[in-house]
């Protein structure tokens, strides 16, 4: 099935509307208010928002920056990460936009986000030497061959990102980041700042995303960036 980046906004939109409204709404008026039913593939577009297992602010925020940033990714698949999640949890998300289809992966955050160990990103930055994570867009680039083996180089797109290749932010696998890790200790082990998987998440994520394409990182609320 096939549906515009338009269509998702538009039906995330329509989640958050209908969200905010239930949550502030009175008790039940004596006259009810007719439901505007979305038509066309927009339906298609709400069930992927609602199954993919992303938070309907971040996908719409991700949607946001691939409209912003379109001119420099392709457009038909990306990676949304979502960084208020425990690192216990798949919280990386592949979405195929054109077909509605969605996978989720366990991945690892920076050292430097999480000094106290505790599972749970605590802050952002930028700065060089900081070991942490860095929210924003990011475009997949070349892939090369490192100390962590077959990995993936990335560019920053966004002022809070754009040290990511002096940084050598990068995509890669790791032994902290395999789910027997989990199982063992509650959580993942932590990174440098680069996103690092489990050698199979590898292979989905390279499958998934090769060169071109956007991965979007934030953590939704309040967070301390440096």
């Amino acid at each position: 099935m096939n549906f515009s980046r338009r269509n998702f906004i538009a039906s995330a939109s329509t989640l958050l509307a209908t969200s905010a409204t239930v949550a502030r709404a009175a008790p039940a008026p004596l006259v009810s208010q007719p439901v505007v039913q979305p038509v066309g593939p927009e339906p298609v577009a709400l069930d992927l928002v609602r199954g993919s297992g992303v938070r309907p602010d971040l996908f719409m925020s991700a949607m946001e920056a691939l409209d912003r940033h379109g001119a420099r990714v392709r457009r038909d698949r990306i990676g949304i990460v979502d960084f208020s999640a425990h690192s216990s949890l798949p919280r990386f998300h592949l979405v195929d936009l054109d077909k509605g289809e969605t996978q989720s992966l366990l991945v690892s955050h920076g050292s430097g986000s999480d000094p106290a160990y505790s599972g749970w990103l605590q802050r952002f930055s930028n700065r060089p030497g900081s070991n942490a994570t860095s929210e924003g867009a990011y475009a997949t680039a070349n892939y090369y061959t490192g100390k962590h083996g077959h990995s993936q180089r990335l560019i920053g797109l966004d002022p809070t990102n754009d040290n990511a290749m002096n940084r050598a932010i990068v995509i890669h696998s790791a032994w902290y980041a395999e789910p027997e890790i989990v199982e063992r200790s509650g959580k993942l082990g932590r990174s440098q700042g680069c996103f690092a998987f489990s050698r199979r998440g590898l292979d989905q994520v390279f499958a998934h995303l090769g060169e071109g394409r956007l991965i979007y990182a934030r953590k939704m609320g309040g967070l301390v960036s440096g």
